[in-house]
């Protein structure tokens, strides 16, 4: 089984899980390249997984469910507390999603922050992860409706996953998002090394993603918001005032909002 990226819009990646016959397809915000990478690759699609209500996300379901030979029987997954049309599975938390014409099991994590009720997909068994717009390669989405404690503890969910684990973000937001990471954190080794890795694929046309949860640990600086270099380059430049860890975080993610 593997992940075929679906490049969308102007930076969104679709992904579709397939296993060479029958695909998923996760945050499918435009039909019209999901369908189209079904026929480049002779699939069929056996379900729809969302993570969040974003138009970017959601926004090809309706024309999936058209295309599909038995739409009703094609199962739409996704937040329980988000209203999303057409979602036929309502999911939370400690939810588990069998879909067995792939044979895949995925475990539901609640990730608020970027929006209330957004969700991930945790991949056990092939160690992959599938969160939307909440950790990014190198960033992680703006708080457009939740709380920096929310997002912190989201994130913090997904920093408890294997270090090896793939994690499927849903944008080419890699070498911005590594720009800032070098401003808030210009001494670390390890990030400039990336850099120079995610330019060099880039310069080819290659996606940055997906990257792993040890190297988003590792580079990341809205992962590494109690690091002291970063907190001490937010000291000094006025952004922060004591040692709070979700101060330190809301400011990092502040200063990236007008970076």
């Amino acid at each position: 089984m593997s992940v075929l990226p679906v490049p969308a819009f102007r930076d969104n990646y679709l992904w579709l899980i397939h296993n060479g016959k029958q695909a998923a397809a996760v945050d499918p915000g435009d039909a019209a390249p999901i369908l189209a990478a079904l026929q480049a690759h002779q699939l069929s699609l056996a379900a729809i997984l969302l993570t969040h209500h974003h138009a970017d996300h959601v926004g090809g379901v309706g024309g999936l469910l058209e295309q599909a030979k038995t739409p009703a029987r094609l199962p739409v997954y996704g937040p329980r507390t988000e209203n999303i049309s057409g979602v036929t599975h309502a999911l939370a938390e400690g939810d588990q999603v069998r879909l067995a014409e792939l044979d895949l099991d995925l475990s539901v994590l609640d990730v608020p922050g970027h929006t209330a009720g957004h969700i991930a997909y945790f991949a056990p068994r092939q160690h992959w992860v599938f969160c939307g717009d909440t950790l990014f390669a190198g960033g992680c989405g703006r708080l457009f409706e939740g709380t920096p404690a929310q997002m912190v503890a989201s994130l913090a969910k997904l920093t408890n996953l294997p270090g090896d684990t793939q994690v499927f973000c849903a944008h080419e937001y890699t070498m911005a998002n590594l720009r800032f990471a070098q401003a808030a954190e210009p001494g670390n080794p390890a990030l400039a090394a990336r850099i120079a890795r995610e330019q060099a694929k880039r310069d080819q046309g290659l996606p940055t993603v997906p990257s792993t949860i040890a190297l988003e640990k590792a580079t990341n600086p809205f992962l590494r918001y109690r690091e002291p270099a970063i907190m001490e380059g937010l000291h000094a430049s006025g952004r922060l005032q004591g040692r709070d860890p979700v101060a330190s975080f809301a400011a990092l993610r502040e200063w990236k909002n007008s970076f």
